[in-house]
């Protein structure tokens, strides 16, 4: 085999590191972004947060040489200050007396009175992640039946069906599955656990501990005083007519019960007055709190869009470490910090470009969408990646890594970013309409229906054809699932 060289051109994509800082960036939301900043701040030495004033690098300098040269002082105004309470504390005694307080002691209200708060914000924030306690419905349920007066048998029973109870208040299981799994050990029957678990659905809240949405119901009215209106009626349909008010069969059940149309909304009325869901009154976790990237405010009859100032990094290059590098410099110190330097740098140009990215595709958002900021949702036009991608000059892939995980604030509410993103039908004119505008009409359409004759997914078609918009009927049906609206079968109601 004979040995050549040969000559190829060709062209290959590299990713450098500071290419997948930028794209890394690009996606975290604000939360995670954060994070990663206060991780380089503690890491990089050659980092420092710098106050909202952005100041020049001259200025920055003329700091750091005055702080050098306080340094070299022997003493300084907050040397006097903590020294000043260094002897207020020496005056303390070692042990106070047991009938005393704190405050016959010590001054608190003097001292706290000059504390200077920066932000009251940062105050109620910091009381709730102290004082905020996660109560699950299982701890709930536990604290309750430790407060009953179980036989220890009975408290093992108990303890098996409050572990078996979803987060939506049901008994996941039958009885005879728990009675199954602890038969054995403590030789108990199953009327055991059935006692059991008739003590544990008195629990808080009603209806707790249900095997199915009859049984919750009927617990949930049975803590109800009778003297309510209606409550014996309530009671009656639950037990024996829940199927035909299940299937909205109300002219049976006018003619079953013996009542007339008004009385028995107000019994139906009564009913839909219960939790379906008796679980879901005790929070199982704590709340997320959403924070607005980017601000869209309307002023002089123009829609202007601004960054968060409260979420917008703000770095810069400690002047003070930086000039302790000598260039010519090799020792293993001077290269280490040569690598800091250079790793800031690269932060904050991909912050810089971050923020710049998210800027340009929110403008582009803005402009496309002021219909949906003037009228509401069903002037939102089709709006695809694509579209965002050609008129920034960017990728489609770009795009889609910066509207992850970030919201717009608007005058209509916090929207995610890939909210204004949603795909066409086309019209009978040959133009366009969003999806998100179709959901709309179709939810406008079914808040307006008659309550009892409700308007099946082919009748929405067709009124949406007459207006223009060629939908099929699944479509309509797909729609009306994703926005949780129940057949027409569901929706009938007494008017």
């Amino acid at each position: 085999m004979k040995q050549s060289l040969q000559l190829r051109l060709g062209q290959h994509l590299t990713m450098t590191p500071q290419l997948q800082q930028a794209i890394r960036l690009l996606q975290l939301s604000t939360v995670e972004l954060q994070t990663e900043i206060q991780e380089a701040l503690e890491s990089n030495p050659m980092l420092e947060e710098t106050a909202e004033d952005h100041k020049s690098p001259d200025e920055n300098r003329q700091e750091a040489a005055q702080a050098e040269r306080n340094s070299e002082q022997p003493a300084s105004e907050f040397e006097v200050a903590d020294s000043s309470t260094e002897m207020q504390s020496d005056d303390l005694p070692a042990d106070l007396p047991v009938d005393s307080s704190w405050e016959d002691t010590y001054d608190y209200s003097a001292s706290t009175a000059g504390t200077n708060y920066t932000s009251s914000e940062d105050g109620l924030r910091d009381y709730e992640s102290k004082n905020t306690s996660e109560d699950t419905l299982s701890d709930h349920l536990t604290w309750q039946m430790e407060l009953t007066p179980f036989s220890d048998i009975d408290r093992i029973i108990a303890s098996s069906i409050i572990d078996s109870i979803g987060d939506d208040g049901y008994l996941a299981c039958s009885t005879e599955d728990i009675w199954n799994l602890l038969k054995e050990p403590l030789e108990i029957e199953l009327d055991e656990v059935e006692a059991v678990l008739h003590r544990i659905q008195n629990f808080d809240p009603p209806g707790i501990g249900a095997r199915n949405l009859q049984e919750s119901l009927v617990l949930q009215l049975k803590q109800i005083d009778n003297s309510v209106p209606w409550h014996n009626e309530a009671m009656l349909l639950l037990k024996e007519y829940f199927n035909l008010l299940a299937n909205r069969d109300f002219n049976m059940l006018m003619r079953r019960m013996k009542l007339t149309e008004d009385k028995l909304r107000d019994v139906v009325q009564l009913i839909h007055s219960l939790n379906p869901r008796p679980g879901n009154l005790i929070a199982s976790g704590s709340p997320e709190y959403i924070i607005p990237d980017v601000y869209v405010r309307k002023d002089k009859n123009r829609w202007t869009v601004s960054l968060n100032p409260d979420t917008t990094p703000k770095l810069n290059i400690n002047s003070v470490y930086a000039g302790l590098i000598q260039r010519a410099d090799k020792s293993p110190d001077n290269t280490y910090m040569q690598g800091q330097l250079q790793e800031a740098r690269w932060l904050i140009k991909s912050l810089h470009s971050r923020n710049e990215t998210l800027m340009k595709v929110s403008t582009c958002i803005v402009e496309r969408q002021k219909g949906f900021l003037e009228h509401g949702e069903e002037a939102m036009k089709a709006l695809v990646l694509h579209d965002v991608a050609e008129e920034v000059g960017m990728h489609e892939s770009t795009i889609s890594r910066i509207t992850n995980k970030k919201y717009m604030h608007t005058p209509r509410g916090i929207f995610e970013l890939k909210y204004f993103f949603s795909s066409h039908v086309s019209t009978a004119s040959g133009g366009e309409c969003s999806s998100t505008a179709i959901r709309a009409l179709i939810k406008k359409l079914i808040a307006a229906e008659e309550a009892k004759k409700p308007l099946s997914d082919s009748k929405i078609a067709k009124i949406l054809s007459d207006q223009g918009i060629n939908v099929a009927r699944r479509t309509v049906a797909k729609y009306r699932d994703a926005m949780t609206i129940p057949p027409s079968n569901e929706r009938k109601r007494l008017a």
